[in-house]
């Protein structure tokens, strides 16, 4: 029997949706009915994958609600379909072929349908994307600070500064009444901040972002953090490996944690400066840091043991 895959695009107002290889195409309002009646029609077709883009969080009702009824949902890399499509030759682009595509990607790539956060842990995710999002502001007007020199620019400046502090304040605050108020995300945060280079909001970043921490082996938690290395290879000819893709936030998160880790970490720093003695390029070492960082702490939660040096 054939396999059967759905693809869905998704946008702001509705979901187009492909089921391959049928060829059947047809598209949902995104709103409670739509979404009804999407998930009763795809029970009866009963699909062993289905695929939604991640469409800047457009897809996370969509995915939720399909989930809810046993549907074996997956939310797939926007920048892989691209790269599939290209690969295909498929240079139109239209929201009822690029759901196509989707499911035509699913059936080559068969990625494997992973439990969604619940809401609390979508809740705190979104709260940690917006300190995210506040701190880069933070950064950006600074920046500008210093190129200024007009006075009431300036102030302009001084006032949204502040603006923005006691905003990132408040977020803080959310943050850490959402983790505390929770005592399966309480001892998550303090097993990892139990490894020296993990602080608190490095933590949280991992608990919101990276909920599959502990649940799988260490080279599919490497390849969704995109810390797993891949190499360009061509007939005899091999290029220098390489790392991307995955999770932007949680790979940023690592190599801060990695950073602080090469230092005051005695195993890692042990590990790192073995690194660089072998001739291994200070940036490299560090990526291998930010790698055996998330070993080490996908184990700790694999195990619900804090962190022991052996």
């Amino acid at each position: 029997m054939d396999m059967i895959t759905v693809g869905i695009d998704v946008s702001k107002d509705r979901l187009d949706v492909a089921v391959h290889p049928r060829g059947e195409l047809f598209a949902v309002e995104r709103n409670a009915a739509g979404l009804e009646r999407l998930a009763a029609r795809l029970q009866e077709v009963a699909p062993h994958i289905v695929a939604l883009e991640a469409t800047g969080g457009f897809e996370t009702i969509a995915a939720a609600a399909l989930a809810a009824v046993g549907l074996p949902v997956v939310v797939v890399n926007p920048a892989q379909v691209r790269s599939f499509a290209k690969a295909l030759g498929q240079r139109a682009k239209t929201d009822p072929i690029d759901a196509a595509v989707i499911a035509r990607f699913a059936e080559a790539t068969r990625p494997e349908p992973r439990p969604l956060p619940d809401e609390a842990t979508r809740l705190l995710a979104d709260l940690v994307a917006r300190r995210r999002q506040i701190i880069e502001m933070i950064g950006a007007e600074r920046q500008r600070e210093k190129r200024v020199t007009i006075a009431h620019l300036r102030k302009s400046i001084a006032r949204l500064l502040k603006a923005l502090e006691k905003e990132l304040a408040s977020v803080d605050a959310d943050i850490d009444d959402a983790v505390r108020g929770s005592p399966a995300w309480r001892d998550k945060e303090d097993l990892l901040a139990s490894v020296p280079g993990i602080g608190t909001n490095i933590a949280r970043t991992l608990i919101a972002e990276l909920p599959e921490l502990g649940q799988l082996g260490r080279k599919q938690i490497a390849a969704l953090a995109g810390l797993a290395p891949f190499t360009r290879q061509s007939g005899q000819w091999r290029g220098r490996s390489f790392i991307g893709g995955g999770r932007t936030a949680v790979r940023a998160a690592l190599f801060m944690g990695a950073m602080v880790a090469k230092r005051h970490n005695p195993v890692l720093k042990a590990f790192f400066d073995r690194l660089v003695a072998a001739g291994k390029p200070k940036m490299v070492a560090l990526i291998a840091v930010a790698r055996k960082l998330l070993t080490i702490l996908n184990a700790i939660l694999r195990d619900n043991r804090p962190w022991q040096i052996a």
